[in-house]
């Protein structure tokens, strides 16, 4: 059943890496498959029941899971043209198990009659049955035969379209390279940004600087460069990634994927009678419905619109000339500099990264008794990643963490954190949590370790707050232990808290310690970083609601008569919510993966929403002492234990002892006035 799992050290079932073979992937898939539908027929012709029924299909699809994860995960962060080929092959398999699954009148009808007749099932397992029945409501249970059929049809083209768009978005990044003999040219660049560039440029056997278009080259061009032009390359190259326009024209283009995406979304959205897919995407989150997300979308940049305008305004005024679109970050930090004395790249020698995981670490430490403790006898992917055990306050291990920070090619752009194994505690199964948290820092040289800037930091602290939710799980059915389970517009909640620790200065005293010197960051330099910290938080929060609003819009006013009309909505979008100058070339559409070929479709206004419970739940830490015991301890049981045992609400009211605040988040951006709020 498995791919490739063993035993190692503690943990049984663990994905060994080095010998995942790509040509091994499809032959264990299918095999893996045809055990599952024997296991399927069995548990169809068992009598309906919790134990008969519900428990079987829980550990089926945690078996699945647990074998699938290692190819996905390395396809992500390891990716070659045979494994890649491999995956391809896999996904319509896996896609078509889950969708007849999801399809299953027989099992449908006895998850309802075990929902109705069953006595004796705890809030844990009414979650699971509850998600589950809704599930196959979603899923197509009540479609006839023919249309069934369609919507099988639409899903499995659905996941391969996805997964070439994210390709195109790898192949068109890894291709585009910059060479520069000049030294005028790459003038204002920082120097850890020159070496690894030099390296590269002599891995190639060229002479001064070869620049990728990965994230941390392409944000420290944008910030630094004081050449115009190289600016402007780098960012025509980076907002034409893979679509019609820039150096790769039509190459890599994903926008006949994009316009197919939305028109087979559509369609299964109808075929289940919603109006459109936005609707289909919000019935299982916390939001009640697209109007209400709309509206808070909407009141959120109302509220914002002034405070951006007049950031603008400040920003061309200090820059003494009208800005492009590859002019704002390069004055936008020194703007900052010129504020707060303060810049990013100053910031770097002070967080080298093994001093910010231990810094890290120790806080969990501090906040929930957890242990993190690096082990070199478990097997991984690549010579960067590295695995962690954690152990409880009593020393038991409650899970492990693989690591993997830098960026490097033929792996995927961003951070995330992901599933390596999911926590199941029953009579015939008992496994603890492990997951991946990855990220695509600037790797370390050989004379010089790995320095993360603040925002770097930051980046770190969310994926680590995702692998605590998963981590710290006390749920015992796998599809609703972690993240699964948990609402979309909920599951950023635990991240985007953890994020509030790396503003604090005692946190920052933990994480930091000069690469030279070993001396946590000054005072002062606390201080002046702190000042910065609502710095042009009006324009950053309208970048974010026209993301936000334009996903939610591009589902909800799908119309297939006029097709996807990216563009022209984005636009629209812009029109009403952007103050920023945007060039007609730019294509931003075509590489948002997070809506194309993720999970936030009509959704990605999920930040946004969790930011407003992240904001004020962390004010608990704030009012009642950022290492109050019986507040993390409180945090942890209510939220991140629960996972999605319990409904989001539920488990926000257990901690806060009351709804969400609104007004929690603007407060925290410095839009909104705490004294104007009302109590």
């Amino acid at each position: 059943m498995d791919i490739s799992h063993q035993e190692q050290g503690n943990y049984p079932g663990l994905p060994v890496f080095s010998s995942l073979k790509a040509e091994r992937v499809v032959p264990a898939v299918r095999e893996m498959l045809e055990t599952a539908n024997e296991e399927l027929e069995r548990i169809r012709r068992a009598r309906p029941g919790w134990e008969t029924t519900v428990l079987p299909l829980e550990l089926l699809n945690h078996q699945i899971s647990r074998a699938w994860s290692p190819v996905s995960h390395m396809n992500s962060v390891v990716n070659t043209p045979e494994l890649r080929q491999a995956y391809n092959r896999c996904l319509p398999l896996l896609t078509d198990f889950f969708t007849r699954l999801s399809q299953d009148q027989v099992l449908y009808e006895a998850y309802c009659k075990t929902e109705q007749e069953e006595k004796g099932l705890n809030a844990e397992q009414k979650q699971v049955l509850k998600l589950a029945i809704q599930d196959f409501r979603l899923g197509g249970v009540g479609l006839d035969t023919n249309k069934q059929s369609l919507f099988s049809e639409n899903t499995s083209k659905l996941a391969m379209l996805q997964s070439r768009f994210e390709e195109n978005l790898l192949d068109a990044g890894n291709a585009w390279t910059r060479k520069i003999s000049d030294p005028a040219v790459v003038a204002g660049l920082p120097a850890s940004l020159l070496e690894s560039a030099a390296a590269n440029a002599k891995d190639e056997n060229l002479d001064g600087w070869l620049l990728r278009l990965d994230q941390p080259t392409y944000q420290a061009v944008m910030s630094h460069a004081e050449n115009r032009e190289l600016r402007k390359v780098f960012y025509e190259a980076w907002v034409t990634r893979a679509s019609n326009q820039g150096s790769q024209e039509g190459r890599w283009d994903n926008s006949e994927i994009m316009d197919e995406i939305l028109s087979l979304r559509h369609a299964n959205a109808r075929l289940l009678d919603f109006d459109n897919f936005a609707e289909y995407s919000v019935t299982p989150k916390m939001a009640a419905s697209t109007a209400e997300v709309s509206a808070f979308l909407y009141d959120l940049a109302e509220k914002s619109a002034h405070r951006g305008q007049e950031e603008l305004t400040e920003l061309t005024d200090f820059a003494g000339k009208t800005l492009e679109a590859w002019d704002l970050a390069y004055y936008s930090e020194k703007l900052k500099q010129s504020r707060y004395g303060i810049s990013e790249e100053e910031l770097r020698p002070y967080f080298p990264i093994d001093h910010v995981l231990q810094g890290l670490f120790s806080l969990a430490t501090r906040l929930f008794g957890i242990q993190l403790e690096s082990r070199n006898d478990i097997d991984t992917w690549h010579e960067d990643a590295v695995f962690y055990e954690l152990r409880d306050a009593d020393g038991e291990i409650i899970g492990g963490l693989f690591v993997d920070l830098y960026t490097r090619p033929a792996k995927r752009g961003g951070a995330w954190m992901d599933e390596c194994v999911g926590r199941i505690r029953t009579r015939q199964v008992c496994e603890q949590p492990v997951a991946y948290l990855v990220c695509n820092f600037m790797p370390p040289l050989a004379e010089r370790p790995a320095l993360l800037t603040h925002y770097d930091v930051i980046t770190l602290f969310h994926e680590f707050g995702h692998a605590l939710h998963h981590l710290l799980t006390q749920a015992s059915f796998p599809s609703v232990a972690g993240i699964n389970g948990v609402p979309w517009d909920a599951v950023e909640l635990p991240s985007q808290l953890m994020e509030n620790f790396a503003w604090e200065p005692e946190v920052l005293s933990m994480i930091s310690g000069h690469c030279e010197t070993g001396m946590s960051l000054p005072q002062d330099i606390v201080e002046r970083l702190l000042g910065s910290r609502q710095f042009q938080s009006g324009l950053q929060m309208l970048r974010q609601l026209e993301f936000s609003i334009f996903d939610l819009r591009l589902h909800a006013e799908y119309d297939p008569s006029k097709g996807a009309r990216i563009l022209e909505t984005l636009q629209k979008v812009r029109a009403e919510i952007s103050v920023v100058p945007v060039p007609e070339w730019n294509r931003f559409a075509n590489g948002f993966s997070h809506v194309f070929a993720g999970g936030y479709a009509a959704g990605y206004y999920s930040y946004k929403w969790a930011e407003v419970l992240a904001a004020d739940a962390y004010a608990a830490f704030g009012e009642e002492g950022l290492f109050n015991h019986e507040v993390a301890e409180r945090y942890r049981q209510s939220i991140l234990a629960q996972g999605g045992a319990r409904s989001a609400m539920e488990n926000f009211v257990a901690f806060r002892g009351r709804p969400p605040r609104p007004e929690a988040l603007l407060e925290q951006a410095g839009i909104l006035d705490p004294a104007a709020s009302p109590a």
